[in-house]
């Protein structure tokens, strides 16, 4: 196997990775939000605007804490260089 193919693969596996994580994380911001009491936020909660609007932040904040967690990975594999 050449220096390509391993570099091909290692990508690959690094991207499935982040898929993963970030599917994770947004499956862990809806399960979070489900805590929030948006009746008192929304004229009608039990609308599908409502339960669009949760989606959209269980996305949202799933992406930015997976986005996080992949940054932080990353860095820490960075300092490896350093020593």
């Amino acid at each position: 196997m050449d220096i390509a193919d391993q570099m091909g693969t290692s990508m690959g596996i690094s991207g499935m990775l982040n898929i993963v994580v970030v599917i994770v994380c947004i499956g862990l911001a809806w399960w979070a939000l489900q805590e929030v009491k948006l009746e008192a936020l929304l004229k009608r909660p039990r609308s599908t605007q409502a339960k669009l609007l949760q989606i959209f932040l269980s996305v949202a904040l799933g992406y930015q804490l997976a986005r996080f967690i992949i940054d932080y990975f990353q860095w820490t594999t960075w300092l490896h260089g350093m020593f």
